[in-house]
């Protein structure tokens, strides 16, 4: 457990002293039956979202607090995970002065905001199984560090990092952890939301988009102490999740049965897959899966991808990115995208 971690060390000054804007959203909270609103300048006519959406994502996090068994005072919502991302960097990295740490090869959108947020970027590639190098990451850290990304089931490679070696980084690395769980669904693992109440310097990030199937919709979603979502409240856009957005997320947490129905033919397939890529004369690797994509290592990228590409299939090459030299990246699709997507590899 962390005890020492002061959140007021690391967020930025002018943050503390910011007074978040207020709607009128904000400012009325009872009850809205029978009531007149002529408070935030709306049409007044129905049609459903006439009206502006809970700034504050009531439903919605109830609704999230019962299946992940976490307050709402724990949960910030997001236009998608890449918003809920950006807003902890405008809340704890000055500009020009603060750096961040991430782990190639990783997920892209760390350094883009990373660049965008003027933070300096210290990269410490994972070792040869994928895995964190934590000795070097907690030496190279320093007291401008202020974020430490760790994408755990870990996007292009697949895997989720030792749960030895998280705790580790959580438990002596003096900023903010954020965990990526994009992929947790796939996975065996534990999430670690369930040991958010032992690291106040945790923030674990999650999605709608995968496992849930509603990447169209833009929900991300944060977990964190209730100082650190009481400061991202204060920087986040007012009404950031749309009315529909909120609708449909509800409509789709309520039905937790077929979502897990969902993930278990997704790993069905998955499994599938990577028997049938294993066979392949082109395929020179696969890398075990925790997620809903996989990782192997071809004769030739770039050959591969094009080919796929004249046949029908769009796959990601990932060659460029470190130790990912050759690979190609497959998503697990339903069964007849399957079929042919290694019906094509056998023709190539």
């Amino acid at each position: 457990m962390k005890k020492d971690f002061n959140i007021n060390k690391i967020v930025r000054a002018n943050i503390k002293k910011l007074l978040p804007y207020s709607s009128a959203r904000d400012e009325y909270n009872g009850v809205s039956d029978a009531m007149v609103f002529l408070d935030a300048n709306e049409n007044p006519f129905e049609n459903g979202v006439n009206r502006y959406p809970d700034p504050q994502q009531s439903r919605l996090k109830a609704k999230l607090s019962e299946l992940k068994g976490v307050s709402i005072e724990n949960i910030l919502l997001g236009n998608g995970s890449d918003e809920v991302l950006d807003l902890i960097f405008r809340a704890f990295c000055e500009p020009n002065r603060d750096s961040v740490i991430t782990l190639p090869p990783t997920y892209g959108m760390y350094d883009v905001l990373a660049k965008v947020n003027a933070v300096a970027i210290i990269k410490i590639e994972l070792d040869a199984d994928f895995e964190p190098r934590v000795d070097e990451i907690l030496k190279v850290a320093t007291n401008q560090t202020k974020l430490l990304f760790l994408c755990s089931p870990n996007n292009p490679t697949a895997n989720s990092f030792k749960a030895k070696s998280i705790e580790r980084l959580v438990s002596n690395f003096n900023g903010i952890v954020v965990i990526d769980e994009a992929y947790i669904d796939f996975s065996n693992e534990e999430s670690w939301v369930k040991r958010l109440q032992e690291f106040k310097n945790l923030i674990v990030t999650q999605t709608l988009s995968k496992a849930y199937g509603m990447a169209g919709i833009r929900l991300g979603i944060c977990y964190a102490s209730k100082s650190i979502v009481s400061i991202l409240n204060r920087i986040k856009p007012p009404y950031n999740v749309n009315e529909l957005t909120q609708l449909k997320a509800i409509e789709r947490l309520a039905k937790p049965e077929d979502v897990s129905e969902e993930i278990q033919r997704i790993l069905t397939q998955r499994d599938w897959l990577i028997s049938e890529l294993e066979d392949l004369p082109l395929i020179k690797k696969v890398y075990p899966s925790d997620a809903n994509f996989i990782l192997a290592e071809v004769d030739d990228a770039t050959a591969r991808y094009s080919e796929l590409i004249n046949k029908g299939i769009v796959v990601r090459n990932r060659t460029t990115q470190p130790l990912c030299e050759n690979c190609l990246r497959f998503t697990v699709g339903s069964q007849r995208e399957n079929i042919k997507l290694i019906t094509a590899l056998k023709t190539l």
